[in-house]
């Protein structure tokens, strides 16, 4: 899953409507319902790797050993062949594909990798030579770019890992291997979309492996496991997991999708994003980290010098202020990257901010939190006084689906709207706290010092897409003088009308059975309907559908 090098952003455009050989059969893109379930994240991954349970997955399997799910029902084949198929190219070449950006023409002949790529854009036609005339593997990048369900599929899983999910796809001919064995730095989640796929996998000669490498045949021995897979299977091993493939004789061709992810997610990956921030932090603190250290040393005249035992005691230091909790756990650059580089929320329409401006009154809550992350940094702005903390809100609704995982670089107007996020002074830190914490929320009870900071707070946030008002709450009403079921009055930025004392519909919104209500009146709330009042330790409080 390495990112590609950056490459200015290619414009779209049709260049080829070759169509595909024959013997390169076409299959439909079926209706056929998802055995995946989008209900959530977590629902998302269990459906992925059933009939395995998700805790089993983790306590036996995760960053352990390989996992082989063999599935024989039709509905997960059809469906797992209509995230990506052979015939798929014809269309997508026809959408300015080009070589190494966007495919790999590949094959490994006595143990090498041999790459065929062409210059300039991608043609079906050719591609289809190389399958067929050359046996060599098309590799297809970040295909969730181009088909909306594994943007769906991904959006999902990387919520559910807090990480970047990538993809590829592989497309191998019978009797023909792509790429010699090697490891990756990647969890990997193989699905098998057609055919079949032989895979040798051997045990890891660096077990969690940070890098990808090549191994020779002289250090892999054996594999531990040999496995065909089938239409619908799902096969997992961990990074480090030396692994090659072939497509069995007999088979056409085979598809296989592999999703990756936790490319540098490591603990210590971790503190090497955490410990600037601790060591600054304390060093305002603790006046020995601010000592000079001895004379000549960065010339190597350490001699006599015990510094190892001094920077040993400075970080049992930082370890026990961090296992105290004197010290918090801020994670920046590890956030950033993962927000900036994630898919927006699946959707087909741009999120934008609700109709109304929020008010005091109001109920909010956060749209989309696993979009958003907050960050604690130190204020980039130059100033003659003393650096100081501020929070920055990032978000990724407004990220390109087109360049995801591509490392491309942006426009100077886009890369600044999207890395600068929003920033706010340290002490609105505990309220976006609240928001994120909470389902939902008065505007009024935010932890902030004056109504004008609550105001903005929220106004920052509806602007960027990232608030959603709901319904007024019933003590809200109340206190706002909604008094008499017959009374009308002005709330925030409503007017609420009363209506006669029976039961009636809204133009919008027709109103539904109640149970333990007395139907004292219908009002017109903008859309919503207040539909009756209800008993409550003798208070009436107003019931909104």
């Amino acid at each position: 899953m390495p990112k590609k090098s950056k490459t200015k952003n290619v414009k779209r455009r049709s260049s080829d409507d070759e169509q595909l050989q024959p013997k390169l059969s076409r299959v439909e893109q079926s209706d056929t319902p998802a055995p995946l379930c989008f209900q959530s994240p977590v629902s998302l991954f269990e459906s992925l790797i059933q009939p395995m349970g998700t805790e089993q997955f983790f306590r036996e399997y995760w960053e352990k050993k390989p996992l082989h799910l063999q599935r024989s029902d039709s509905s997960t084949a059809s469906y797992y062949q209509s995230l990506f198929q052979l015939s798929d190219l014809q269309s997508l070449c026809s959408q300015g594909l080009s070589y190494y950006r966007d495919i790999n023409v590949v094959r490994c002949i006595n143990g090498k990798k041999k790459v065929l790529n062409k210059e300039g854009q991608v043609k079906s036609s050719v591609l289809n030579k190389y399958l067929v005339q050359n046996k060599a593997t098309i590799q297809f990048h970040q295909p969730q770019r181009f088909k909306d369900e594994l943007w769906r599929i991904q959006e999902k899983l990387e919520s559910f890992f807090g990480a970047l999910v990538g993809s590829n796809v592989y497309i191998t001919p019978q009797e023909s291997q792509g790429l010699p064995a090697h490891y990756d730095d990647v969890e990997v989640f193989i699905l098998q979309l057609e055919g079949q796929k032989r895979w040798l996998l051997y045990n890891p000669t660096v077990r969690l492996a940070a890098e990808y490498s090549l191994e020779s045949a002289e250090r892999i021995g054996s594999p531990t496991h040999d496995i065909i897979l089938k239409a619908g299977d799902l096969l997992y091993f961990p990074r480090g997991t030396i692994h090659q493939a072939s497509t069995p004789a007999g088979v056409d061709h085979s598809t296989h999708l592999t999703l990756s992810t936790y490319q540098r997610m490591s603990w210590g990956d971790l503190l090497l994003d955490i410990f600037p921030s601790f060591l600054c932090d304390s060093s305002r603190t603790e006046v020995s980290l601010r000592e000079g250290m001895p004379r000549r040393l960065l010339l190597g005249s350490s001699e006599g010098l015990d510094t190892s035992s001094r920077l040993a005691t400075a970080l049992r230091s930082l370890a026990d202020e961090l296992e105290t909790g004197m010290l918090e756990v801020r994670s920046t650059h590890m956030k950033r990257d993962f927000i900036m580089n994630r898919l927006p929320p699946y959707s087909q329409q741009l999120l934008t901010p609700s109709e109304r401006i929020p008010a005091l009154e109001d109920m909010v809550c956060l749209r989309c939190k696993d979009h958003m992350v907050v960050t604690v940094e130190q204020s980039q702005e130059r100033t003659d006084e003393a650096t100081e903390l501020v929070v920055f809100v990032l978000h990724s609704l407004k990220n390109q689906r087109e360049s995801h995982m591509m490392g491309e670089v942006c426009d100077e107007e886009e890369e600044h709207d999207v890395s600068k996020g929003l920033k706010f002074p340290l002490s609105h830190l505990q309220a976006l706290r609240q928001l994120q914490q909470a389902e939902q929320l008065a505007v009024a009870q935010l932890q902030l010092p004056t109504q004008e900071a609550k105001l903005s707070l929220v106004l920052a946030l509806w602007s960027e897409s990232l608030l959603e008002l709901m319904l007024a709450s019933l003590s809200t009403m109340m206190s706002h003088g909604f008094k008499s079921s017959k009374q009308d009055f002005t709330f925030g930025p409503w007017k609420v009308t009363a209506a006669k004392n029976h039961i009636m519909k809204s133009k919008d919104i027709e109103r539904g059975q109640l149970t333990g209500v007395s139907v004292l009146s219908t009002v017109e709330l903008h859309r919503c309907v207040v539909v009756g009042l209800m008993e409550d330790t003798g208070n009436k409080i107003v019931q909104v559908s």
